[in-house]
């Protein structure tokens, strides 16, 4: 099962999330399991039936205001009954102070408290999309993550093929690089997120040049930090008795994470400019969005000429029969 400790999660987003530790240092050797939030009025308030005590409980002006409501009798024992239960951490929002019997509680029971300056919106929705993201499923494999006019194109093959040499191209060209070489996907949802798996920046290895540095060699508008997967495009060596796909009539899929997503098999041979067609498979991608499909609307008039032929010997044939 996947975690991250409250202190790795203290230390990372301290600055994200504008935190503060309010309990003593001990305290956050907790792990965080649970990809969700909780406030925690109802059970601060007695109410345990639905308590959710295994996620990172978000405090905001409402409980805090509560608490500090209640006399410090009714106020020890009702924080004592929450603590009782194995809270990961509690986040009170707003930069507010809390109790000195929570915190007190807290440090006896080995509860860590953090504090943030972020309104309780924001910080719970900052806290949701940070831990929706760690906790998505997530793989890396061996490919070159392009934005193609906006469509993100998974390149993939074996090594040697060319991705990095056809993504060079393409940055020329005015597309923009993603990440090469290895790609980490995670899958948020139901959509495949692509990106490096370091924080290095846009490196990228040509082979019998080395490595360069593509956002300082062609700019910060030639690279992103991440891209929707939108399809992926198997580079291959060309083969005369391969079969390849000459209408675009069928289309082919790919798993990943559990997400289908389109695949197409290009073929690669000395001279192709491979470079031209991915742009090509980008646009036709857009326009199929768009719901025109070329491949279809060829058939279609194909079909009514053939359709319009056939009439006219039908027609011709009845016409002979009548003078005969």
């Amino acid at each position: 099962m996947k975690k991250i400790s409250v202190k790795d999660f203290f230390e990372e987003k301290k600055k994200d999330f504008s935190l503060s530790l309010i309990t003593q240092p001990k305290t956050i050797n907790r792990d965080i399991t649970s990809e969700f939030l909780n406030r925690p009025g109802l059970a601060f308030a007695g109410y345990f039936e639905r308590f959710s005590y295994q996620r990172i409980q978000v405090l905001g002006e409402t409980e805090i205001t509560y608490l500090q409501s209640l006399s410090d009798e009714v106020l020890y024992n009702n924080i004592k009954e929450v603590f009782v239960y194995d809270i990961p951490c509690l986040i009170v929002a707003k930069g507010l102070s809390v109790p000195a019997q929570m915190e007190f509680l807290a440090n006896e029971m080995n509860i860590p408290i953090l504090c943030s300056r972020l309104a309780t919106d924001k910080l719970f929705n900052d806290l949701r999309r940070y831990l929706a993201e760690f906790f998505a499923p997530s793989k890396t494999i061996h490919a070159t993550l392009v934005d193609i006019y906006g469509v993100g194109i998974l390149l993939t093959g074996k090594s040697g093929i060319g991705k990095s040499e056809c993504a060079l191209d393409l940055v020329e060209r005015g597309q923009r690089l993603v990440t090469d070489d290895a790609v980490r996907i995670t899958m948020i949802d139901d959509l495949l997120i692509g990106r490096s798996t370091n924080d290095f920046g846009h490196f990228m290895e040509v082979r019998g040049v080395g490595l360069i540095d593509v956002a300082k060699m062609f700019g910060i508008q030639a690279v992103r930090r991440n891209k929707r997967i939108d399809l992926q495009i198997e580079l291959m060596p060309w083969k005369d008795n391969m079969d390849y796909e000459r209408l675009g009539l069928s289309e082919n899929f790919v798993e990943i994470l559990g997400v289908r997503i389109p695949i197409i098999y290009l073929p690669v041979s000395p001279g192709k400019n491979v470079s031209v067609i991915i742009e090509v498979v980008a646009l036709n991608y857009i326009l199929k969005r768009y719901g025109y499909d070329a491949a279809k609307e060829y058939t279609n008039k194909l079909q009514d000429e053939l359709n319009k032929k056939a009439k006219l010997r039908n027609s011709a044939v009845v016409k002979n029969d009548i003078e005969m």
